[in-house]
């Protein structure tokens, strides 16, 4: 395989790679699950050039991971997590080029943000 650098447009199998969206038994990747989680999520939007085939760009794979780490991690809802990424509070189109190598106080933030807004969801 290429190495790509962290800016170059990711295909649907590289995403799910990076992802381990891999079925337990078989281990071959699941990219049903992420043309699933675009239906789902409307801030999800690969790019799709003339042959068909999808492209991620580095925002979107980084809002791949937030939604994976909410539904898999956390275990919200499709429909909580749909709440959570539009509440306005929760900035996460607002992000720069080198969102993968943030800083341990911009995660912490996050996780404060996203913590505050679970406590309000529960009210």
């Amino acid at each position: 395989m290429i190495n790509k650098t962290n800016n170059a447009y990711k295909t649907i199998g590289e995403v799910a790679e990076l992802l381990n969206l891999k079925n337990k038994k078989t281990g071959r990747l699941n990219t049903y699950i992420l043309r699933f989680w675009e239906k789902e999520f409307k801030q999800l939007k690969p790019y799709f050039l003339n042959n068909g085939r999808r492209y991620y760009d580095k925002k979107t794979i980084n809002l791949l991971v937030e939604i994976k780490y909410l539904l898999k991690e956390k275990g919200m809802t499709i429909k909580g997590v749909k709440k959570l990424l539009n509440d306005k509070r929760l900035i996460l189109d607002d992000r720069s080029d080198d969102h993968i190598s943030m800083s341990n106080k911009f995660l912490k933030d996050r996780l404060t943000k996203i913590s505050n807004i679970l406590k309000d969801l529960k009210k």
